[in-house]
Formats: C-alpha cells, sequence, structure tokens
C-alpha cells in the first residue's frame, strides 16, 4: 500500500511537514526493489547482496594493482607532504604527475582518455593516497568523485566528448554545491538560473563556497534553483567554465586546520550564459545529479580516511612495542593494548564496509543511498577515532609535525562534517531506511481488515512482545557460524525495537532526532558486523591460512564483541537517556547565548536572522598567507 506520509502526520509542524515534503521530493519515488540496509529495518537479509564479498575481476584487479605500483613508488620517494602541509598549496608538477601516472583520470571511460577502471579500483588508489597525503587525496577525489563525475554519469555524448578527454589528461574540475547558506540543505539553494527568452542560453545569478579547486579547475558542475513549468522551484544541473563571462573566482582559498593543501573557492556568478547545451540530465533532476555523485564522494572520502587510519594503526603498533616506560614496553599495559585492540577493529572493518559499498557500486545495484551513507558515517567516525588513540599511545611526539601523526589527525577531523555532516546522516539513514516500513506500519493501521494477516503479526509485536523468526544466514564460513547466530539475533530485535519506536513515538517519531541516532547507530553496527564477517568468509574460502587468519580471526572476534556491546548500550538508551535534562540544559545555555555580544564571536555570514548580520567579530587574517593565481590549471578554456 502506498502511503503519503507527509499528509498522515497529524501531529507536526507545519514546519517539519515541509520539511518531510521537500525530503520526498528531493528523494523521488522508492526504488523497485530494497537494498542490503533498508531490509535490516524489516528483519530481513538479503544474503546475495552480501555473501560472497564482492571482488572485482582479475584482470581490473591487475591493472589496478600495476598502477598502484607506479603511485606507491612516486608518493614513497617524491611526494612533498610535509612541504604541501606547510606551504598549503599542491605543487603544479604535483598535479602534472598525478595526472601522467594516470591517476587523476582513471574512472573517466577508456575512450574519452581515462583509464576506465572501477569504483573498488578507484578507492584502492584513493587509501593508498590517503595514507600519505590527506590533501592529495581530496584534490583526486573532488576531480573524479564530484567535479567531472556528474558528466560521466548523466551527460550528452557530446557533453562528454567536449569535456572529458581534458578532464582525463590535463585539467581539473570542481563541484559546486555549498554557498553562503547551504550546507547540509542540498535543496535550499539561493544560486538561481532561468531560461533565456529566446531558449539558447541560462541566465545564471548566485554565489557558490568550499568548491574544491575550484580555483584551479576548467569546469565547474553548478546547482541552481530553477522555476518548472508547475509554478515549483526546483534544482537544476549545469555545467560552467572560468572563462564564461561574469564568472568571478574572489576567494581562492582561506587557511585551515587541516587538508591545508586543498583550495576550496569562492565563486560568484553574475549574469552568467550558460549555453542549453550545457544543461546536465534535465531541468529540475540537479538534485538527483547532486546526490548521485554525493554516493561515489563518500566512498572516496572512506577511502582516504582508511589510508590514513591504517598508517596510524600501525605507527601506534610500532610505537607500542618499542616505547618503554616503568621497565617494560607500553604494549604490555591493558590501558594500551585496549587502544590497540580498538584501533585494529576500527580499521578491519572500515575495510570491510568501504570495499562491500564499492561492489555494489561497481555491479550496479539500485537502492544503495544508505549504504554509501553509513559508510561515510563508520569510516570518519571510527577512522578519525583510530588516528585520536595514536595520538595518545604515541604521547608528546605524536604532536610534532614531522612524525607525520599530528597531520592525519588534522587531516581526518574535517570528515566527519563534509559530504553529509554525520548527525544529518543519523537522520537520513533512519527516515530514508525507516520509511517504506512506517508507511506499511500506518495502511495497516488504517485499514486492519484489509490484510488481516499482516494486522495480526504487527499487533502480536507490538502489543505481545512477540519476536518474528530471525533471518536465516546460511552462506557463511562454518567456522564463523556462532557469530552468524549472533548476527540474525541482532537483525531481528533492531527491527523490533524500530517498529516499538513507531508505536511509543508516533508522529513524533520523525522528528525525534536522539531516537533516530540511537537507531542509525545500530543498523551501522550491524552493517559493520556483516561485512566484517563476509570479508572474512572470503578469505577463508580463498585459503587464508597461519599467522594472517589467526590476526584476522582475533580482530573479527573483537569487533563482533565490540560491536554487540555498542548495539546493546544504543537500545537501552531509547529508554534508559538523558534526553529531557539535556533539552533543559541546551535551551539555558541558548537562553544565555543571547547576553553574550555578538562582536566576541564568530556569526555566519548570512542567516535569516536579520539582527545578527554583520554582527560577529571580524577575524584579523593579517598574518595568514594569502592565495594569489597559483596554478597554471587556474581559468584554461575548455571544450574549445
Amino acid at each position: 500500500m502506498s502511503i503519503n506520509l507527509a499528509k498522515e502526520l497529524k501531529n507536526v509542524s507545519e514546519k517539519d511537514r515541509k520539511q518531510i515534503e521537500q525530503a520526498q521530493e528531493m528523494l523521488g519515488p522508492d526504488p523497485d526493489s530494497m537494498g542490503f540496509v533498508k531490509n535490516l529495518f524489516w528483519g530481513r537479509l538479503r544474503e546475495e547482496l552480501a555473501f560472497p564479498y564482492p571482488q572485482p575481476s582479475a584482470e581490473e584487479t591487475a591493472r589496478c594493482d600495476q598502477l598502484l605500483a607506479e603511485l606507491d613508488e612516486y608518493l614513497r620517494k617524491e611526494h612533498p607532504a610535509l612541504e604541501i602541509d606547510q606551504k598549503q598549496e599542491i605543487p603544479d608538477w604535483v598535479i602534472k604527475r598525478l595526472f601522467d601516472i594516470g591517476v587523476l583520470g582513471m574512472t573517466i571511460p577508456r575512450e574519452h582518455g581515462g583509464g576506465g577502471l572501477g569504483i573498488t579500483s578507484y578507492n584502492r588508489v584513493l587509501e593508498r593516497i590517503g595514507r600519505s597525503c590527506g590533501s592529495t587525496a581530496v584534490l583526486v577525489s573532488a576531480h573524479q568523485s564530484i567535479g567531472c563525475k556528474a558528466v560521466m554519469l548523466f551527460g550528452t555524448e557530446e557533453q562528454k566528448k567536449t569535456y572529458l578527454p581534458r578532464m582525463a589528461k590535463d585539467t581539473l574540475s570542481a563541484f559546486c554545491l555549498s554557498e553562503p547558506n547551504v550546507g547540509c540543505d542540498a535543496g535550499g539553494q539561493e544560486t538561481r538560473c532561468e531560461l533565456s527568452a529566446d531558449g539558447t542560453h541560462y541566465i545564471l545569478n548566485g554565489e557558490k563556497k568550499w568548491a574544491t579547486s575550484g580555483a584551479l579547475s576548467g569546469l565547474f558542475t553548478v546547482m541552481a534553483k530553477q522555476k518548472m513549468a508547475d509554478g515549483k522551484d526546483r534544482v537544476t544541473a549545469l555545467i560552467c567554465t572560468p572563462d564564461m563571462e561574469g564568472v568571478d573566482i574572489f576567494s581562492r582559498n582561506r587557511s585551515k586546520c587541516g587538508i591545508r593543501g586543498t583550495w576550496q573557492a569562492r565563486i560568484r556568478l553574475k549574469n552568467v550564459k550558460v549555453p542549453k547545451a550545457n544543461l546536465l540530465h534535465k531541468e529540475g533532476k540537479g538534485l538527483n545529479v547532486a546526490l548521485t555523485c554525493l554516493n561515489y564522494g563518500r566512498c572516496t572520502l572512506s577511502a582516504g580516511m582508511l589510508g590514513g587510519a591504517a598508517y596510524s594503526m600501525e605507527q601506534a603498533a610500532k610505537w607500542a612495542k618499542y616505547r618503554y616506560q616503568f621497565d617494560r614496553p607500553i604494549g604490555e599495559f591493558d590501558l594500551v593494548r585496549e587502544k590497540l585492540a580498538r584501533m585494529a577493529a576500527y580499521v578491519y572493518a572500515m575495510d570491510a564496509v568501504l570495499y562491500m559499498t564499492t561492489g555494489f557500486l561497481d555491479r550496479g545495484d539500485d537502492d544503495i543511498m544508505l549504504e554509501t551513507a553509513l559508510c561515510k558515517i563508520f569510516c570518519s567516525e571510527m577512522g578519525y577515532r583510530t588516528v585520536n588513540e595514536t595520538l595518545q599511545v604515541m604521547g608528546g611526539e605524536s604532536y610534532m609535525t614531522e612524525n607525520e601523526v599530528e597531520r592525519i589527525w588534522r587531516d581526518s577531523r574535517l570528515n566527519t562534517i563534509v559530504e553529509g555532516a554525520n548527525e544529518v546522516m543519523h537522520s537520513f539513514v533512519f527516515a530514508y531506511g525507516s520509511k517504506q516500513l512506517g508507511e506499511w506500519m500506518i495502511g495497516v493501521k488504517k485499514n486492519p481488515f484489509g490484510n488481516i494477516g499482516a494486522a495480526m503479526s504487527i499487533g502480536s509485536q507490538l502489543f505481545l512482545g512477540l519476536r518474528p523468526g530471525a533471518p536465516a544466514i546460511t552462506r557463511l564460513h562454518p567456522r564463523l557460524a556462532g557469530h552468524a547466530v549472533e548476527l540474525q539475533e541482532r537483525i531481528r530485535e533492531f527491527s523490533h525495537q524500530v517498529k516499538l519506536m513507531f508505536k511509543e513515538h508516533q508522529d513524533q517519531l520523525v522528528t525525534a532526532q536522539l531516537i533516530q541516532a540511537r537507531l542509525s547507530m545500530v543498523v551501522l553496527w550491524i552493517h559493520a558486523m556483516a561485512c566484517s564477517l563476509s570479508k572474512l568468509d572470503r578469505g577463508l574460502r580463498n585459503g587464508l591460512d597461519g599467522e594472517a587468519l589467526d590476526y584476522e580471526l582475533a580482530i573479527v572476534d573483537h569487533l563482533c564483541a565490540m560491536a554487540g556491546r555498542e548495539i546493546e548500550l544504543e537500545l537501552e538508551a531509547l529508554r534508559r537517556n538523558t534526553d529531557k535534562t539535556m533539552a533543559v540544559a541546551a535551551a539555558a545555555l541558548l537562553k544565555r547565548a543571547d547576553t553574550l555580544p555578538n562582536g566576541d564571536y564568530a556569526v555566519p555570514e548570512r542567516t535569516p536572522d536579520q539582527t545578527a548580520l554583520g554582527t560577529g567579530k571580524s577575524a584579523d587574517q593579517s598574518a595568514i598567507p594569502q592565495f594569489g593565481n597559483g596554478s597554471v590549471y587556474s581559468g584554461q578554456k575548455v571544450g574549445g
């Protein structure tokens, strides 16, 4: 039964109802079949999607191995990671070298001059770069995952012929979505475009912010609101180039805490005439373009994070073996061993989650938005925790620039914020994951006699506490049977608690972010368990043995134990928590903020609160290096 959720909700504010309607319109219709994670909300496990663990072809793997060998040689012997961080710029020769090696064109189809490699191979490369230099990983990801990815996925044949050969050979690209007033709210674009009277071009006006490599790029993928024939505003995606009249890159970069070598531009667009031929996909379908590209960007962000976290874990282990205090290696102390075990479990699960997700993308699974969101949340959060733990293990030496960990720590911190802040992603995971289940429950409630079997089933769960049977796992190696049983039970209990939350909170659940985040964390850990078990299953079936097998068994055992404990804590917090006192305390602090002078603090440059505009603290940038024209890639004319 199809239900319009926004119309069915009775006890929500108009503002919340409007947000739900906008989200439904932005995401579009549900896919015909539900993906791996969405099925978990129903208490089901689609084994065929996760077991066996996805793996590229031998030919693809061999080509990627060859590229990685050349890249590794370069990164070990030539790449100036420390200089990039200190001077806050990736030199032109580095960009040229990455083009020459084939890294910056590796996913562009061969017929357009690129390497034609798949998403798993691409992320293997990003992982390797992330071990050495977070700034360079971001540069590569911004170019191929979101910058020119829209042209690869949605461009016409003519657009591909015009732009992709240059993108594969010598020209960077940028993705222009964020604005002064637009961060995670991708649908809130204030940049606008309108078709000219003669229908030959679009007139584009607005401002873009945080466009990575924007000052160095020859192509921009720009999102803008457009008035549609039905009178509604929707987002349209356009291809722009820096040589178009009215394009003004008025801020090339700002000094940052981490990924200091990347440049994030601000771009002002004033009456820019964009040819009709530069329309990407269809008018009003720009958010579909943006969200699809972000699925790829969330993976490559995770790959760079994995590389940095894996190196940090290894560094922590080395330090724990050779750093002596109190007449013994610090690796013998339980509180240090606890950190090492936790780091190893995090890194193993990050790897498993990432390459399960890229496998979904490579084989073209339809419903993967939750999988990419969970990949981003898990890898950004657990990756940052891993690097943070390394700082503690290494002590004061970790804070020294030449030991590199402090740079990885700074580079890592941003990843929980960008590509969708993790707080927003948790609400997205719950809302998108539970939407069809919630609509089904509403339908049964409205017409219980229309489907008496469904009504009796859900009623027995909600009012009698009876759980349905756990999903069967039949494809895991016999050595993992104990973990398989635990995973089955975790899935069943998760689904049961989701249904109970719908019953207990009803309409209010759609805005109860604390409950949503707890349930999102539960499914996050279940997903991490499933991916890790599938990865280990592949190893067992491929003949993994000896010390390598002992290592993986030990790490996965600990990962599952950690996941089980985290799941139990989150489920307990659904009913035993500090939510009420939190709400009072937060309100008290926000009220106190009114007594503090705005001039002492940073205030957003754009805000609907007109009384606050221009009242914030003026930042002193006099001691911060300012950036000039820089790269030879800046302002190149692309496409003839």
